[in-house]
């Protein structure tokens, strides 16, 4: 695996550039990236059939920089350079453990300085060079696809939020030993926990800007699909801990690859003891299905069916012979590389919504159909995952599964509401949305 982008460039190129990037976070960044260029197209689409409508927004013009805005770009200015300045004269230590750094109250206070009066000084004279004798009021129209910025920002802020409230429940005992640790931690992420947050903040946002949540809703589906997919993309290749079940039909083969078995599962299992009597306190709490590649793919490698996540983010499992320095592990057995099933899901269900989005006329009827499928993914992928399961009137069932049959059931009951409550909108263009 390649936990972090200067990994994956020696894995690929085998030259080795020191970069504090994280792979996690990189395919994140992409997935937003790629997400927010789908929300836009499809939002210019509806404002073109009306759908969704711009607002005028009034706006001053010619006004000199107020001591608020000085203050603030100083204020920005300092965190950045205060921060920025310590990293590159201590690159190695940054490179090595981005997160220490970003976190901690290391830093140089010349740097912040230096950074904050050039960012205050910029404003000003930006502000002074359109400064008018006299102020005057201008309206500008704001069509919804222009607010992608925004909606983007507070889909990562809240996202992360919510990932963390509810990673810190399902993992209650774990978080109460270091509480701000694991809050701050950049591991751990709940994706439903960062899906519901991110959508509250996102439709209050859209109430205050009055765009029409259902429009806005639609046009978030398809997006929010291929993101998720993607993201998975940064697990796989982080090696996060979001795999699948031990596939007892495989064995490591001592190198990172997984060959078919050639004793029993119990025998493996005594055979590597200790890893899993420290993490799983009985032989009887390990998870596992035997699931052999069918003859008719015998063309698709092993991985596909049982990985063992060698140099894994984490570093979770047995050493990795002759591997030296950090990240030198692989996990003793095979597991499902269950991100992959979730990056193939994901993707077929976005090219069907994609297709199916200039049928679908009736307000938030495409957003419906999002959460049935999102609510099945999920559901179908905690068969042969590693989760931590409740207790409930004798069932034993993941946090992610019950979200999931509860979108599900959101999602039908969504579905009849609208078709009850909303009219299917005219398909008639008209106007070209602004770019």
């Amino acid at each position: 695996m390649y936990p972090t982008i200067s990994d994956l460039l020696k894995g690929l190129f085998g030259i080795h550039i020191p970069l504090p990037v994280q792979t996690f976070g990189f395919f994140v960044a992409v997935a937003f990236f790629v997400s927010a260029w789908v929300l836009v197209l499809d939002m210019k689409r509806r404002e073109k059939m009306g759908w969704l409508k711009g607002k005028e927004h009034k706006h001053w013009v010619g006004k000199p920089a107020s001591t608020e805005e000085l203050v603030w770009n100083f204020v920005i200015g300092f965190i950045i350079g205060f921060k920025l300045l310590y990293a590159l004269l201590h690159w190695s230590e940054f490179s090595a453990d981005p997160q220490h750094l970003i976190l901690s109250m290391e830093g140089n206070v010349t740097g912040g300085i230096i950074l904050g009066v050039i960012l205050a000084y910029l404003r000003y004279q930006d502000k002074k060079k359109h400064q008018l004798p006299k102020p005057k009021q201008e309206s500008v129209m704001v069509w919804p696809h222009q607010r992608i910025g925004d909606f983007v920002v507070i889909a990562a802020v809240g996202g992360l939020i919510g990932a963390k409230i509810f990673d810190s429940l399902e993992n209650w005992r774990s978080y109460m030993q270091d509480p701000l640790g694991s809050f701050l931690s950049f591991s751990g992420l709940a994706y439903y926990g960062g899906l519901i947050v991110a959508a509250v903040v996102i439709l209050w946002y859209a109430y205050k800007k009055h765009i029409d949540r259902w429009q806005l809703a639609d046009a978030f589906a398809p997006a929010l699909m291929l993101a998720y997919g993607m993201g998975r993309i940064g697990c796989h290749m982080a090696g996060d801990g979001d795999w699948g079940i031990f596939n007892s039909a495989y064995a490591n083969n001592g190198i990172g690859g997984a060959v078919k078995a050639t004793q029993t599962f119990q025998q493996t299992l005594h055979q590597y003891g200790n890893y899993f009597l420290s993490h799983y306190g009985s032989f009887d709490n390990v998870r596992h299905a035997s699931f052999l590649k069918p003859g008719f793919l015998d063309f698709l490698p092993n991985w596909l069916f049982a990985y063992t996540y060698p140099h894994n983010v984490n570093s979770d499992g047995i050493p990795i012979p002759g591997c030296i320095g950090g990240h030198c592990a692989m996990l003793p057995i095979p597991v499902f590389p269950t991100p992959l099933y979730e990056l193939a899901m994901c993707l077929i269900f976005f090219a069907i919504l994609w297709s199916i989005r200039k049928k679908i006329r009736i307000p938030g009827l495409l957003f419906g159909i999002y959460l049935i499928m999102n609510g099945i993914e999920r559901f179908l992928i905690e068969l042969i995952r590693v989760e931590n399961k409740y207790n409930i009137f004798g069932l034993h069932i993941t946090q992610a599964e019950i979200i999931s049959l509860l979108l599900i059931v959101a999602g039908i009951v969504l579905i009849l509401f609208v078709k009850k409550k909303h009219k299917p909108m005219s398909e008639k263009p008209v106007r070209v949305a602004s770019s």
